[in-house]
């Protein structure tokens, strides 16, 4: 059966069931997301009101057994940044979607009856639409305890926490992993998107004989062994995310000069050894953890791990760098123990670990609390978050938000997003990333720390201003095209290096479609993308003035290299020229 689009409409409770319009055939992802939220949400709708609409879409591969393609889409107009968002994230939805024959689930509408929350089950044909009043004020953990026991441990499940729904801009969407455990659509505020259309949890199920329609599976298996075994080969996908996890970057980029420390006031962290990935690979080695496993089915790089206490009781899984980072070096928290509490409360309540973290630290700027205060920092998360109080909203509201009303002028956000763990005047290439991208400052979206620091896809002095243009440029293009796929970012590693890689991945579009798309064709699909996303933001009133870091970074000398952040505006906007 071919793939088609599932319309749910909150408005009067309906679902339709269409076909795929011809211009979106050969779109997935990244890809058809922002192309439908392009079409059919007005740029100057609120965020938050009826006219925006929540898009779930699967990659190109996602289902069909191709390494690492698990990742599954999310988009719609960002409540956070005011403009277009996409974010993508593990666990089990992908692959069920796309076995489905799901091309697109589409969300729009708001419902009459705002006074409860609903449930959305989705099968083959049809979509239930449930009201649930039972599980409003549930956390994410107990709600996949109810649907486990509701629709069984082999459905995927997609839920919003508290924060989602009082609607919070650091509110994200949580997904439920192969190990029972939580992925998330973290960034832009999506949870508060799907709180708002008052959607409490989304399950997907598929029959035992759903299955991806494949053109030529041998070619797409010939193909995708050698795209494992370059990944396998790779000495950062293949060996150094599995044994220390996304968190092996603390020493490396502290070691560089580019890791914020303490709201950006330096590029190195005098404790960084203490949360380090080393560390806490032998942290959880001592106590009988998981130091190596995947956010998805089919996943061979495995950053992930399992993490627990002194007592070898869990306490978190996908503990990554950006969240140990926005708790450690740039909140001062020393601890891994209580990174590890913050980020398992983060994950109950439905927020954003990086915005969330992020926003903590610029808190000891405004006062609130103490640098290195990891128990005030749970406290504000447990008691004022996650039960609204003015504090809590000020919080939930996102780093842009609180320096607005704190009269903060060190403010490290692009688009009212925050910046992330890469410190952009001593990693120009990822500054240029964060200055340049749709998103606003999202790591992900062109990630030149490869380049810059890693040494991956060549070398380019992280320090210097040329080339970093055209080498952001080039990333963001190539990952466009990436998350339309289904696949993990981290493939982009040995695609940089292995010359097989790339050839290997187009092969397994070919051979799902039965089309013969090559290098250019991809590559043009990037360029679509960050088009597409590029004009909506300007239809939004989101311009070139707002393609820019914080202007502190441009007078501010950051040790200990003591650089600044020396991109004209002209120079920036010459990123837009292809």
């Amino acid at each position: 059966m071919s793939d088609r689009i599932y319309r749910v409409d909150m408005s009067n409770l309906s679902f339709e069931i269409e076909d795929v319009p011809e211009a979106w055939q050969g779109l997935g992802g990244r890809g058809l997301t922002s192309t439908i939220v392009a079409e059919e949400v007005n740029p100057e709708c609120h965020p938050l009101g009826p006219r925006n609409k929540l898009v779930f879409a699967p990659g190109m591969l996602s289902g069909t057994g191709a390494t690492d393609s698990g990742r599954c889409s999310c988009g719609a107009k960002s409540p956070l940044t005011g403009g277009i968002k996409e974010s993508n994230a593990g666990g089990t939805s992908a692959a069920i979607l796309a076995r489905l024959g799901v091309k697109a689930l589409i969300i729009e509408g708001l419902p009459e009856d705002d006074s409860t929350f609903y449930h959305l089950h989705v099968t083959r044909e049809n979509v239930e639409i449930t009201r649930v009043p039972e599980l409003v004020g549930k956390n994410n953990f107990e709600v996949l305890d109810i649907m486990a026991e509701k629709v069984g441990n082999k459905a995927a499940v997609m839920t919003i926490g508290r924060a989602g729904e009082m609607k919070m801009l650091v509110a994200n969407i949580s997904v439920r992993d192969p190990n029972g455990k939580l992925r998330s659509h973290g960034r832009g505020g999506l949870g508060a998107v799907m709180g708002a259309k008052k959607v409490k949890c989304i399950t997907v199920e598929a029959g035992p004989d759903d299955e991806v329609s494949i053109s030529d599976p041998g070619k797409l298996k010939a193909a995708n062994k050698k795209f494992m075994h370059a990944i396998l080969a790779h000495p950062v996908a293949g060996e150094g995310l599995k044994a220390f996890g996304t968190a092996i970057l603390v020493n490396i980029l502290s070691e560089a000069g580019g890791l914020p420390t303490r709201n950006f006031r330096s590029g190195e962290c005098d404790f960084a050894e203490q949360i380090s990935g080393e560390r806490m690979a032998r942290l959880i080695t001592e106590r009988e953890g998981d130091t190596a496993h995947g956010c998805h089915r089919g996943c061979v790089i495995r950053c992930s791990q399992t993490y627990n206490d002194e007592d070898g009781k869990y306490v978190t899984s996908g503990f990554e760098y950006e969240t140990i980072w926005s708790l450690g070096a740039h909140m001062g928290i020393s601890d891994l123990d209580m990174i590890a509490r913050i980020d398992n409360v983060m994950d109950d309540l439905g927020v954003d670990s990086i915005e969330t973290g992020i926003t903590l630290g610029l808190a000891v700027d405004a006062g609130i609390l103490d640098y290195g205060d990891g128990e005030a920092a749970l406290r504000i998360i447990q008691d004022d978050l996650a039960n609204g109080t003015p504090l809590g909203r000020i919080i939930g509201g996102g780093v842009g938000n609180l320096g607005r009303l704190y009269g903060l002028v060190r403010v490290p956000v692009v688009k009212n997003q925050g910046i992330t763990a890469y410190e952009p005047r001593a990693v120009k290439g990822q500054g240029i990333t964060f200055a340049t991208n749709p998103m606003g400052a999202d790591h992900t979206a062109g990630y030149a720390v490869a380049t810059n620091i890693l040494g991956v896809g060549g070398h380019l002095d992280p320090l210097g201003k040329e080339g970093q243009i055209e080498l952001s440029r080039n990333l963001q293009i190539s990952t466009a095209a990436i998350d339309s796929t289904g696949m993990c970012i981290f493939v982009a590693f040995p695609i940089l290096d292995d010359p097989e890689c790339m050839p290997a991945l187009i092969d397994m579009i070919n051979a799902r479609f039965g089309i013969e798309l090559d290098f250019s064709n991809v590559m043009e699909l990037g360029k679509r993308i960050l088009r597409t996303e590029r004009e909506f933001n300007l239809r939004a009133g989101l311009n070139s003035a707002h393609d820019r870091l914080p202007e502190f970074m441009t007078y501010e000398t950051l040790p200990p290299h003591d650089v600044v952040w020396d991109f004209t505006p002209e120079e920036i906007d010459g990123f837009w020229d292809f």
